[in-house]
C-alpha cells in the first residue's frame, strides 16, 4: 500500500525536516540529474496555477523524470467519470499523481484508489507543499527552527492550516490572528495542538493582529478572497479590512528584523501594503523559488530514500 502526502502531518517530524534540509542542499549544490530517472508523474489540475505548475514541472525535469500535465477539462472527469476509476487507471500508467483540486475529498478518493503516491498540490483544506517551502525559507533565514515564531494574519484557509501544522510539527511557535468566523477549522487546529505538544511549539489563536505579531520573526499573510470564494468577496473584505492588512505599522510590533512572507499571488493594497510586499524585509520571492526546491526534495525522497513506491 503506497503512502501519500495529502497534508503536512502525513510526514513525521524527521521526514519533514529531512525534506527541508535536502531542499537546502539541492538549492546550493544542484539536483541529482538521475533522481527521477525512469519515473513519470501525472499532474492532475482542476485549478489554474502559476507557481505550482511550473515549480513541479521544473523540479521533475531537473531530476531527470518526465510528466504529463492533465487539466481536468481534458479528462473523462469532465464527463462524470468516477474519481475512483481515475485513480485506479492512472496509477497503472504512472509512478505518482500530483493533484491540484477544489475539494480535499477528491484527493482522498484518488489516494484510496491509487497504487502510487498522491501528492496534494493544493486543495480547499490543505496546501502542504507550500508549507514545506515556507519552512525551508524560515530555515534559510534563521538556520534553525528553535526559538522561532511565525505569525499569520488573515484568513484561516488552507495555507494557514498547513503552515500552522508545519510549525507545530517542527517546533516553531505559531500565532494566527483572524476575525471570528474565519479561523482555521477546529479539527485541523486540534491536530496542530497535538503536534505542538510533541515538539514543544506554542500555538496561539487570537482575533488581535498586534498580539499575534508581537515578538514574531516572520509575519505572513495571504489573499482574503481565495479561489472559489469570489462570491463572498464583499463580505470578506468587510470582515478583514482594514484591521488585518499587514502594514508597516503592524510589522513594527514584530521583531526589528522580522521578515514578511506571502504565498502569492499577492493583492497589494488589500492584505498587505505594497511598501511591505516589495520592501527589503519581504522574502516572498524566496518562498516562491523554494517551492521548486522542496518539491524536488519531496519527490526525490519519496522514490529514492523513503521508498513509498
Amino acid at each position: 500500500m503506497s503512502r501519500h502526502y495529502l497534508e503536512v502531518l502525513d510526514l513525521s517530524r524527521a521526514e519533514f525536516i529531512e525534506a527541508v534540509r535536502t531542499a537546502v542542499r539541492f538549492k546550493s549544490a544542484g539536483y541529482p540529474p538521475d533522481g527521477l530517472r525512469g519515473r513519470t508523474i501525472a499532474m492532475v489540475f482542476e485549478k489554474p496555477s502559476t507557481r505550482t505548475r511550473v515549480s513541479f514541472t521544473s523540479a521533475i525535469r531537473r531530476l531527470g523524470g518526465s510528466y504529463d500535465y492533465l487539466a481536468s477539462t481534458e479528462l473523462q472527469l469532465a464527463r462524470g467519470e468516477p474519481v475512483s476509476d481515475v485513480g485506479r487507471v492512472l496509477s497503472r500508467y504512472v509512478d505518482g499523481l500530483v493533484c491540484r483540486v477544489y475539494s480535499h475529498s477528491t484527493l482522498e478518493t484518488l489516494a484510496a484508489n491509487s497504487s502510487v503516491p498522491v501528492i496534494n498540490a493544493l486543495s480547499d483544506r490543505h496546501h502542504p507543499c507550500q508549507a514545506l517551502a515556507d519552512l525551508m525559507t524560515v530555515f534559510e533565514v534563521k538556520k534553525t527552527f528553535s526559538g522561532i515564531k511565525v505569525a499569520f494574519i488573515g484568513d484561516g484557509n488552507n495555507v494557514a492550516t498547513s503552515l500552522m501544522q508545519a510549525c507545530a510539527l517542527t517546533g516553531v511557535d505559531f500565532a494566527i490572528a483572524s476575525p471570528r468566523g474565519f479561523w482555521v477549522p477546529e479539527e485541523e487546529t486540534k491536530k496542530a495542538l497535538e503536534a505542538a505538544q510533541q515538539s514543544g511549539a506554542e500555538v496561539t489563536l487570537t482575533d488581535d493582529p498586534e498580539e499575534a505579531v508581537r515578538g514574531a520573526d516572520f509575519v505572513y499573510t495571504d489573499v482574503f478572497v481565495s479561489m472559489g470564494f469570489e462570491a463572498e468577496r464583499e463580505q470578506r473584505l468587510k470582515a478583514f479590512l482594514p484591521l488585518y492588512r499587514v502594514t508597516r505599522e503592524l510589522l513594527s510590533h514584530a521583531k526589528p528584523d522580522a521578515k514578511f512572507m506571502h504565498c502569492m499571488p499577492v493583492k497589494r493594497g488589500e492584505e498587505v501594503e505594497a511598501e511591505v510586499a516589495d520592501g527589503p524585509r519581504s522574502v516572498m520571492y524566496d518562498q516562491a523559488e523554494n517551492r521548486m526546491h522542496t518539491e524536488a526534495s519531496l519527490l526525490y525522497l519519496i522514490y529514492r530514500r523513503w521508498r513509498w513506491l
